[in-house]
């Protein structure tokens, strides 16, 4: 058996010892593509598995929106609470990391290595969300470009 398919059965256990459903699913169809040679699927999925993803976390984001939960009068109300006013600007901060993000994880593969072992993690092991690679490659942006000064 190859190393890969063992990392991944791994990352599955690790999955469903963590009782966690996305990184389970997640590890099981990549188990799946690899076991079934679907090799021409796995450019598509890593040039566009991250850009895919993030559509569909905005989607269930405005989902709410769209079902009209939340409408004009709340939209207004947010900009008069400090917390909602606060939850903005870290909205604002959370996707300027996101951004830098994304050229550190282009450029530097090894970092994304670290970062996907700390977020598989963070996610089986500690109830979290797969959403912090990008926001942890941020982070990772801005202490280096601090440390390059």
């Amino acid at each position: 058996m190859e190393i890969t398919n063992l990392l991944l059965l791994l990352l599955l256990a690790v999955g469903i010892i963590g009782n966690n459903t996305s990184v389970s699913i997640a590890v099981a169809v990549l188990l799946l593509v690899r076991l079934l040679h679907l090799d021409r699927v796995m450019p598509y999925l890593e040039n566009y598995g991250l850009q895919v993803g993030i559509i569909i976390l905005t989607i269930g984001v405005l989902a709410p929106v769209a079902g009209g939960k939340i409408g004009y009068e709340e939209m207004i109300k947010v900009f008069l609470n400090w917390k909602a006013i606060l939850a903005i600007a870290v909205g604002i901060f959370v996707s300027y990391l996101g951004g830098r993000g994304v050229p550190l994880m282009a450029a530097n593969p090894l970092i994304v290595t670290g970062l996907m072992i700390g977020t598989i993690i963070g996610v089986a092991l500690f109830k979290g969300v797969p959403v912090g690679p990008l926001i942890a490659a941020g982070m990772m942006a801005l202490i280096l470009g601090v440390l390059k000064q």
